[in-house]
């Protein structure tokens, strides 16, 4: 079972910083909640509409609406031959199966819409889905269809898909007609010089007598021309706002807050960590020294009055004797606030030192490659330190194995004891203290306690929190 989720961090609803440090843009804002997009066909639309004309615009916008029309009449024939086998074979049963598959058409349709929109939109649109959650099953296919009907993101890509073959596969086709008509209409003058007059009809029953009757129709078809560019251009800025509304990661409302609090999780957890080390500096450099300077002047105490006071002397010892036991628990709580160790010689060497020290063999591998942040070591230190703890009191095991490796940026730590098993969370053995500690970095603590054993805690601690 899972003792901790994890959060994503952003901005708080004050702040106008996107999560990477980039400005966040002025303007409105999507349903969301977040800034609307600055689509590129948009700024050259309403920067200038004269010079659009006379750009590269007009000629994109027509190709994309053109790919649009093809790929569209496409999906179009896939909807209809899917929905058309569905209802024929749901007698048998296996057409209700396809017919619950139609949705995931959309899947692949807005990948290549991705693909497509960088004709007209630079900015890259990324991909909404989340990876199948690993949990050391095997993905099959029934899991991962799962994941993905149980994904937003699927339904909007699939409402997107029909869209595309009824939409704006309509209104590209009508923008594309208008283009086309106007073009003949462009070259009217041209086609009535080149062909013998009185035998072009432009307008239905009426023959065109010369080329210069006909410059009027191509006036209407230049400004046809134009008037398809705007309304390619127009066209083409709505389907890639929806594409960006529908196929583009969605933020849900209190993405601010949530994230807001995680960062505040991680200051506080700095701060935690800054008191450790003055506390334990005040101890090693203050009451420490002091317990150290009061165990030599009562030596000295002793060794005076040995000879004159054998009672006083032995009075002495003995509180000589507790002073020094006093420093070594000091030593030892300093130890547990922070040891040396794990500051000088990183993870591996602490947890050696405390295997050596814990009254269960323990078999310890950590397998590092490098040092990892120090609130990350510090963590995974006491998190190793507690669960050691907990099988010396609880579990009565006989042996405890702690593995520990780097995958992926994520520390990855085994604790696996031989004892009777049965831990329990809720009932004061300090795991769920443990999850609290990992969470504020964004790690996650697995339990796996079955009655008779073994217990196996496996902690995870991604190291770029």
């Amino acid at each position: 079972m899972s003792l901790a989720d994890e959060a994503g961090t952003t901005a708080g609803p004050d702040d106008t910083a996107r999560p990477d440090g980039t400005a966040a843009p002025d303007g409105p804002t999507a349903p969301d909640g977040t800034a609307a997009p600055d689509l590129a066909v948009r700024r050259a639309l309403g920067r200038r509409p004269p010079a659009f004309l006379f750009s590269t615009w007009p000629l994109r916008c027509w190709l994309h609406q053109l790919g649009g029309v093809l790929f569209g009449l496409g999906v179009l024939l896939a909807l209809a031959v899917l929905v058309s086998v569905g209802i024929l074979l749901s007698v048998a049963g296996v057409g209700l199966l396809v017919l619950a598959c139609v949705p995931l058409l959309g899947i692949p349709v807005a990948r290549l819409e991705r693909r497509r929109l960088r004709l007209v939109e630079p900015v890259r649109l990324a991909d909404p889905h989340a990876p199948v959650p690993e949990d050391g099953l095997r993905n099959g296919l029934p899991r991962r269809l799962r994941h993905r009907f149980a994904e937003r993101a699927t339904w909007r890509e699939s409402g997107y898909a029909a869209l595309l073959a009824i939409v704006f596969t309509g209104a590209g086709l009508g923008v594309l007609a208008l283009l086309a008509f106007s073009c003949i209409l462009v070259a009217s003058p041209v086609v009535v010089w080149a062909l013998a007059p009185e035998t072009v009809m432009i307008i239905p029953g009426r023959a065109v007598p010369g080329p210069l009757s006909a410059l009027p129709f191509g006036l209407v078809g230049l400004a046809g021309v134009a008037l398809s560019g705007y309304a390619a251009g127009w066209l083409t800025a709505g389907q890639v706002w929806t594409a960006r509304m529908l196929l583009g990661p969605r933020r849900d409302p209190d993405h601010h807050r949530v994230i807001e609090l995680t960062r505040s999780r991680a200051r506080l957890a700095d701060a935690f960590e800054a008191e450790r080390r003055r506390i334990e500096r005040d101890l090693h450099d203050g009451a420490q020294q002091q317990l150290v300077a009061l165990t030599m002047t009562l030596g000295l105490a002793e060794l005076e009055l040995k000879g004159s006071a054998p009672e006083a002397a032995a009075l002495v010892a003995r509180g000589r004797g507790e002073a020094r036991r006093a420093l070594e628990q000091l030593r030892d709580l300093v130890r547990g606030i922070h040891p040396q160790v794990l500051t000088d010689h990183g993870l591996a060497a602490a947890v050696a030192e405390v295997a050596q020290r814990s009254p269960i063999p323990v078999e310890a591998a950590i397998d590092l490659p490098r040092r990892l942040p120090p609130l990350v070591e510090a963590t995974a230190y006491f998190t190793v330190t507690e669960a050691l703890a907990n099988a010396a009191r609880h579990s009565g095991a006989s042996r405890v194995g702690v593995t520990g490796r780097l995958v992926d940026d994520r520390l990855i730590l085994m604790i696996i004891d031989d004892g009777r098993g049965g831990a329990d969370p809720g009932a004061g053995t300090g795991l769920s203290g443990l999850a609290d500690r990992l969470a504020i970095l964004r790690g996650r603590l697995t339990v796996s306690s079955p009655v008779g054993g073994p217990t196996q805690l496996r902690v995870e601690v991604p190291c770029s929190a």
